[in-house]
């Protein structure tokens, strides 16, 4: 079973309905799908399954549909439990947020507003005091919007000068502070009143010469910036 931390919980939007899905909720559809019985779903993650019920119908009363299917003759004899589609596409988002999780555990976190949107080229562009980048425009939002900016910290590239490219944001910063771990140098950069890292191996920080208070140029793609509203 997929490992989730104490205290996760997924905001799952359907039909103009939300609901928070905690860890306990998650773990329930999961051994679901595993097992088809939701009597075992229930022993898997401890609970009665009055409770195991409980929490299937309050997800489906608040966000509307159904997510089980229970048929009879099932395995045990006492009959069968599965996940409609709509049940698998909820367990589909979560299992989504949590390889986006695990794969980007060091990621800089920018809380920003929405101040351009460009509906044909499916870019906006976000913006906290002077700092401003572009993101992709994936969701359906708007102009004002408070959003939640992600970017990985091997995401971003150091430059000692700003390069044309492919890479849709070059800012340029001042180098706070440098620090070895596990043979990564993390470099962290003040750009203008914002506070980014940025991995970079030995040989590139030899390379580049860099030294804390040096100035630099930081380069990431539009789509390496994943954003979450507020």
């Amino acid at each position: 079973m997929t490992d989730v931390k104490a205290g996760v919980e997924y905001k799952i939007n359907l039909n103009g309905n939300s609901f928070l899905l905690d860890g306990k909720k998650y773990h329930l559809l999961e051994a679901i799908l595993d097992s088809g019985s939701l009597t075992e779903a229930a022993h898997e993650i401890n609970v009665s399954y009055r409770t195991a019920l409980n929490y299937i119908e309050k997800i489906e009363s608040n966000l509307d549909v159904k997510i089980v299917n229970t048929t009879k003759g099932g395995k045990g004899g006492g009959g069968g439990t599965s996940l409609t589609d709509e049940g698998y596409s909820i367990l589909k988002e979560c299992k989504k947020i949590n390889a986006i999780m695990e794969l980007h555990k060091d990621v800089n976190e920018i809380e920003a507003e929405i101040v351009d949107i460009n509906d044909s080229k499916r870019i906006m562009t976000i913006k906290k005091d002077n700092f401003q980048i572009n993101a992709p425009l994936n969701r359906k939002y708007e102009i004002g919007d408070h959003i939640l900016a992600l970017i990985s910290y091997d995401n971003i590239f150091l430059m000692l000068e700003p390069q044309e490219s492919s890479i849709r944001n070059v800012l340029k910063g001042q180098i706070i502070e440098m620090k070895l771990e596990h043979e990564i140098i993390r470099v962290k950069i003040d750009v203008g009143g914002v506070i980014l890292c940025s991995d970079i191996t030995v040989s590139a920080e030899n390379e580049l010469n860099l030294t804390i208070g040096k100035e630099v140029y930081l380069g990431f793609k539009a789509m390496s910036v994943a954003t979450l509203k507020l």
